[in-house]
């Protein structure tokens, strides 16, 4: 076998089960492997450390399938993603949701690998060279799990690009889309646009924050920011808010938000296209005031290169949240931008409430839903956070 030979001490990560080996870690490279093709691990001794999957045009230049010594084939990644659907079984998301996260890539032991349920249909994406290589071996095992009659392809992410894969979208196995399929989360029902939206067609690790959301509004007057199709919108407006101002860029996504809410039947809200950053600057500037404000942002720091830039646009948007809070007034604030820790997050909104003038406190930390598992050695895969902050009366 092909194997990867590490410089002198660089085993160390690996040894506490980090599953990632950057290119500087990297002494030499023992045979010609092709990308995604598996290689052994091997210490500057020589010992075996691992076995991963070679990515010749990533930073990330491996990522360990198994700490030990294993075939890497079709019944590996049947394995695999069978344990991971058993896990999601005992959680017992079933009984509010039929849509839910299947797997989540390195907490799952599957790096690139994500696959999200959509009732009768998972949608995966397909992000590492390694994951890419095998990929009809893990299309098979997704279609043989019960229930499953297609599986759609959503490897369209920019993580693709680092490791020099093209894009592909479609059908990978079974029957045709049979239009935008309709899932249901705690009595409400969606539109996941699973063959061109967002992620893989739904913001599913936000479940709980919206419920906790529906908790929270009653008589309140709600801004959400950042709306995309309405998921918080729709559960402000289901837990009986007095108004719900919805903001996003995109006039698509609040088309299919106001088609959310219809088909609800729920009625009252404002769906309002513009940037954020600008309405929130307007909305200053007109004196308005919300009870309650959602900051639901896309990724501004994929990796920590970009967290200054990020910290700033962070702070700009918290800072103009708290300003127009009520006395008594809750924020809902979120970071999914990996290069941003959740201690970089709370000092960003900490500081936009010093600059803000409010006296605030956190009620709550947020994460994603419990289908979105962390690793305990891949502190990377906990990528949500959130807070929920009230300010004094």
């Amino acid at each position: 076998m092909n194997a990867i030979l590490l410089n002198k001490g660089r085993e160390k990560s690996l040894k506490r089960r980090h599953p990632w080996i950057f290119s500087g870690a990297v002494d030499r490279v023992d045979g010609a492997p092709r990308s995604g093709e598996t290689v052994e691990v091997r210490s500057s001794a020589g010992a075996f450390v691992a076995l991963a999957a070679y990515s010749p045009h990533s930073q990330i230049r491996a990522r360990v399938w198994s700490w030990e010594t294993c075939d890497i084939d079709a019944s590996f990644f049947t394995r695999r993603i069978e344990d991971a659907a058993s896990a999601r079984l005992v959680l017992g998301i079933g009984a509010v949701t039929d849509a839910l996260r299947l797997v989540h890539a390195e907490a799952d032991g599957l790096p690139g690998v994500i696959a999200d349920r959509y009732g009768e249909t998972v949608v995966v994406q397909l992000l590492s060279s390694g994951a890419d290589l095998w990929r009809d071996s893990i299309t098979d095992a997704l279609c043989g799990l019960p229930g499953v009659e297609r599986v759609w392809e959503r490897s369209d992410a920019d993580a693709r690009e680092l490791e020099g894969l093209k894009p592909r979208t479609g059908l990978l196995r079974g029957k045709p889309l049979p239009g935008t399929p309709t899932i249901h989360e705690h009595g409400l029902s969606f539109k996941a646009e699973i063959d061109a939206g967002h992620k893989t067609g739904f913001y599913l690790d936000q479940r709980d924050n919206r419920l906790l959301l529906r908790e929270i509004v009653a008589g309140a007057d709600v801004l959400d920011c950042f709306t995309y199709t309405g998921g918080f919108a729709l559960n402000a407006l289901r837990g009986g808010a007095k108004s719900v101002t919805a903001v996003d860029s995109s006039g698509l996504a609040l088309d299919m938000g106001q088609a959310n809410a219809a088909l609800n039947g729920l009625r009252g809200g404002d769906w309002v296209e513009g940037d954020v950053f600008q309405t929130l600057r307007k909305f200053r500037d007109q004196g308005r005031r919300f009870d309650v404000i959602v900051l639901d942002p896309p990724k501004f720091a994929p990796t920590a290169a970009h967290a200054e830039r990020a910290s700033r646009a962070y702070k700009d948007i918290n800072l103009l949240a708290f300003k127009m809070l009520r006395p008594g007034g809750h924020l809902m604030t979120y970071s999914c931008s990996g290069g941003i820790s959740a201690e970089l997050f709370q000092k960003i909104v900490a500081g936009a409430a010093l600059d803000a003038q409010v006296d605030a406190r956190i009620e709550k930390w947020l994460h994603a839903a419990a289908d979105h598992p962390v690793a305990l050695t891949f502190p990377e895969s906990e990528y949500l956070k959130g807070l929920l902050c009230r300010i004094a009366r």
